[in-house]
């Protein structure tokens, strides 16, 4: 029994911090059946973390957003609208979901910017399945958003409080627990430069049952938006390009002078710039380049005046932005339904379910060929045309000799092939059951049991099949008839294609050459857990002890399947991911009063909670947290947490099979880049003792290298250090005024992550005890040109990173002309966030704060006004300026760009609200008012700029009608 008492005050510890499940029921029996000591319970509660209440009040950190307050812009996810919180990175958000295979149609958050593994997302209280196979990553997307009564965004290390992977923080999403009433709710916005839209369609309908002793609820919610194209806005079908500084004085050896002044950029930032070496229609350097006209005809390619290497700007240039998606097609199904039931006066017995159908649809560049070996043509090419075989044949070396072809490599985009489109559903399924109440009169429980599961398939269309182009492209005239060359290729249905000009190919070509591959995944995720939480368990002279215990059973099953009809293809080559692991855990949680009604001192409590925890992978773990709540008086509140948390790592991170990727390098053997060194006699002999030949120098650091990227099994846990102390200002002279001010501070070792490409090429051919070592195990080269054909990598416990900041929340209510002004400011300022590659050399470091995606300040600033049946709404949202290169890369170049930042951003929108006395209210809105543009150049499509509004400005109105 003092075992079990001990245990029971931990978890209660813990349940007071903030992990509580279905708390506020709880506590609401609680002061319902203790009216003596009803006013004591509250207060300890309110300085609580299981039963998070305003911002102001709360013992640690925590922004608070109403579900109204989601909804009150044009968005139609509420993803969209959580990440434009300054707290939360724009990683993943519908604009730029589509960079990876397999991620179109997420939102995942990315709490203070470090990473979406590192946040936490809970629906009440509660684990949710992930959406992205091999990790925890829960799509935000899939909550039901007509349910939403308030989110709370709660700074630092919860994982005492809430388990792994909450290093950073945790977004949980609180819905209403009684439904009652009709809710039906109509939403239709349009850009106003361009055809792209968006709808949602929600229906809410609850009612009790039994005498008011149950409840029963469903909702329905649609939403959905077509595809934005870089091509349909003006602003975002420029092309851009950096091209070389070419107005430099020479100095004697001829060479341009830099004189590392900003004002004499390396680069000029150019518009109507890009590539000239390859097209959509085919380009090859013959005597000049070259491109071919609809007929197959030849053409020079204009190149204009300004050229720097394979880029020109006026010129025949291709426009990438051609293949570039702002937004995607996107379509989401949300069916909830839940019930509970008053068994008893004590108990409370609660069921939920709910199905989610998401469909996105990325589009991308098709298949290319930039000097593959693979798109050789040959003389005798069915289709060649006969102006280019008199060219191949009078072709002469450098010397002016006859040196004849009898194959021409050709640059080309297959764009008339078919665009690589990329179709993803996910279906979502979670299931909650749970028996909540009082037990030994004075102590709330909650026993719950979550089942959740997450199916994925992944299509990907014009997926270019390697040997039947092969086949197709080797041609010849027969009987006067375009055929395959190869007999056995012919006979299995071969059909000849065409890429002299864009739009040579035929339908039947394409059909032969392309194939469909399907990918499929699997998540599943299990909880079973149960609190006791007393929140008076003894009085002492200050007050009421708190206390809360816990035990919690989770399984994390993940599993990606090898896609069908995708060997041999232009898809990269993705193993078979297949991984799972379990974990039981034990918290505790108290709240202990230590001084009351003191000069200077009005409540003084001391939070503390911890959490053990035993994995099947990495073994045992603990994690803890202590904290202060220190109620000066009536206006003034101080609080301060201190915690030390872990992130396990994910079933990808461990057993994440090698996938095929490709990186971007130089090669530090390569002359031009020895020179770089003030001592380069050590990366000098280690080329050579790799058989890199003196004068190694070929031109192919412009190609991007096969790469393998894989888990790894040895894999440890992170650990972070966080730390708050804020200042809560609520003054009794200007009433509805409240100042919240919090310093946080954290800080990641053991950090799971994998050394770049480059660093492994560097700290091969650097090593100061040769090249058998480690890093250079995980390189091949070619055994004839010596050049690099392929780098490995996996996941390890070697980086750290570390953050700082300080959040602001000021929110002021009041009258005016028998109105209501409500005005709330959330601001942060970033000190600092800096990235440690390798966490055993603390002196080198990338200082990413002031840089894009990590701006030192961002705000928003909200302001309504509502009187009689009419309500206005205004927010503006900031974005400081920021540096595209960082102080370290700076400082060995100053001047690397014309373009150096992007300028500080301003966004405002507005929305007029009108509630009709049937019920009826009718809503327009006009996001992004003043039609602030993108930073210069950019699209938005990014994780630096996907803070940045790329659709422009949007109108939105909304029909709801509430009974």
């Amino acid at each position: 029994m003092q075992t079990n008492s001990i245990l029971a005050k931990a978890v209660r510890f813990a349940l007071v911090s903030g992990a509580a499940v279905s708390a506020t029921t709880s506590f609401n029996l609680v002061a319902e059946e203790q009216n003596t000591s009803v006013q004591q319970v509250e207060r300890i509660a309110v300085t609580g973390s299981r039963i998070i209440r305003e911002g102001a009040v709360a013992p640690t950190p925590v922004t608070v957003i109403t579900g109204d307050e989601l909804l009150s812009t044009g968005v139609t996810n509420i993803g969209e609208a959580l990440n434009q919180l300054p707290a939360l990175g724009s990683t993943y958000s519908l604009a730029n979901s589509g960079r990876f295979i397999g991620t179109s149609g997420l939102n995942l958050l990315d709490l203070r910017s470090m990473g979406t593994a590192r946040t936490l997302v809970l629906v009440n209280g509660k684990r949710h399945v992930s959406s992205s196979a091999g990790t925890s990553s829960v799509d935000v997307n899939t909550i039901p958003s007509v349910w939403i009564d308030k989110v709370e965004v709660i700074t630092g290390g919860a994982s005492a409080i809430y388990g792994a992977d909450a290093v950073t923080g945790v977004v949980n999403f609180i819905l209403k627990k009684d439904i009652n009433g009709f809710d039906v709710s109509a939403t239709k916005g349009w850009a106003d430069d361009s055809g792209h839209n968006k709808d949602r369609l929600s229906l809410s309908y609850g009612t009790d049952y039994a005498e008011g002793k149950g409840n029963v609820a469903f909702a329905v919610e649609y939403s959905a938006q077509e595809q934005l194209r870089a091509f349909d806005r003006e602003q975002t079908s420029v092309p851009f390009s950096s091209l070389k500084n070419t107005t430099r004085p020479l100095d004697a050896n001829g060479k341009p002078i830099d004189s590392n002044n900003p004002s004499d950029p390396d680069k000029f930032f150019t518009p109507n710039a890009g590539h000239y070496s390859i097209s959509n229609a085919g380009t090859f350097n013959l005597g000049g380049w070259k491109t071919f006209n609809p007929d197959g005809s030849i053409k020079n390619v204009y190149l204009g005046q300004n050229v720097d290497s394979i880029y020109c700007s006026d010129c025949d240039v291709t426009n990438l932005n051609q293949f570039t998606e702002l937004q995607p097609e996107f379509e989401r199904y949300n069916i909830n339904f839940k019930t509970n039931y008053q068994l008893n006066d004590d108990n409370n017995a609660y069921f939920e379910a709910k199905y989610v159908n998401s469909q996105s649809t990325d589009e991308g560049q098709p298949a290319f060929f930039f000097g593959n070996k693979l798109n050789d043509v040959k003389i005798d090419n069915a289709f060649i045309n006969p102006e280019l075989v008199a060219l191949m044949q009078a072709n002469k070396d450098k010397d002016g000799k006859a040196a004849p072809l009898s194959s021409i490599n050709i640059r080309r985009f297959m764009t008339d092939l078919g665009a690589r489109i990329e179709d993803d559903t996910r279906e979502t399924q979670r299931y909650v059951m749970g028996l909540e109440g009082l037990a030994f009169e004075d102590w709330d429980y909650d026993v719950y049991a979550v089942y959740g599961q997450t199916d994925l398939k992944r299509v990907n269309k014009n997926n270019l099949i390697k040997a039947n182009y092969a086949n197709a492209l080797d041609s010849v005239l027969l009987n006067g008839e375009a055929v395959c060359r190869d007999e056995a290729a012919r006979a299995a249905g071969c059909v000849p294609v065409n890429i002299f000009g864009f739009g040579a190919p035929s339908q039947s070509a394409a059909n032969y050459i392309n194939t469909v591959s399907t990918g499929t995944s699997v998540i599943k995720q299990t909880v079973l857990g149960g609190t006791l939480t007393n929140s008076g368990l003894f009085e002492l002279p200050a007050g009421y002890v708190g206390f809360s215990t816990g035990v919690e059973y989770r399984k994390e099953q993940s599993e990606v399947f090898e896609p069908s009809n995708a060997a041999g293809t232009f898809f990269n080559a993705l193993g078979e991911d297949k991984g799972e692991f379990d974990v039981n855990e034990v918290f505790a949680e108290t709240s202990i009063p230590l001084l009351a009604d003191l000069p200077m001192i009005r409540q003084l409590d001391l939070e503390l909670a911890i959490r053990f925890a035993d994995y099947s992978t990495i073994g045992n773990a603990t994690t803890w947290k202590t904290g202060l709540s220190w109620e000066v008086d009536e206006e003034i509140r101080v609080r301060t947490t201190y915690a030390e948390a872990m992130r396990a790592p994910n079933i990808s991170e461990l057993y994440g099979a090698p996938s095929q990727t490709f990186f971007d390098i130089k090669d530090s053997c390569r002359v031009k880049h020895l020179d770089v060194l003030d001592d380069s006699a050590q990366r000098q002999t280690n080329c050579a003792a790799l058989g890199v030949p003196a004068g190694f120098d070929p031109d192919y650091d412009s190609k991007r290298i096969e790469g393998l990227s894989g888990g790894n099994q040895e894999l440890k846990a992170e650990e972070s250090t966080s730390y708050t102390l804020g200042i809560v200002y609520q003054p009794d002279f200007i009433e509805g005024l409240s100042i919240t001010t919090d310093y946080w501070n954290i800080a990641i070792d053991n950090a799971i992550s994998s050394v770049s490409a480059q660093d492994i090429i560097d700290r091969c051919v650097d090593s100061k005890t040769g090249v058998n070592n480690e890093y250079c195990n995980l390189i091949t080269r070619d055994s004839s040109s010596s050049e690099i054909t392929q780098i490995r990598q996996s996941s390890l416990n070697i980086a750290s990173l570390e953050a700082a900041g300080i959040d602001f929340d000021i929110g002021y209510n009041f009258e005016v002309f028998d109105g209501d002004v409500r005005t709330n400011l959330i601001a942060t300022r970033l000190l600092k966030r800096k990235d440690f590659s390798f966490q055993d050399e603390p002196n080198t470091f990338e200082e990413l704060s002031g840089t894009a995606g990590y701006a030192k300040w961002q705000a928003n600033w909200s302001t309504g006004y509502s009187v009689d049946s009419w309500d206005v709404n205004w927010r503006t949202r900031y974005v400081e300026a920021v540096n595209l290169y960082t102080s370290k890369s700076l400082a060995l170049n100053a001047n690397p760009n014309s373009r150096m930042e992007y300028g500080s951003y301003f966004i405002s929108d507005i929305a007029v609200a009108y509630n009709f006395d049937s019920g009826v209210i009718l809503k327009f809105g006009i996001d992004n008012v003043f039609n602030r543009d993108l930073p210069y150049g950019s699209t938005g499509t990014d994780s630096d700029t996907g803070a940045y509004d790329n659709v422009g400005r949007f109108f939105h109105t909304t029909a709801s009608y509430k009974f």
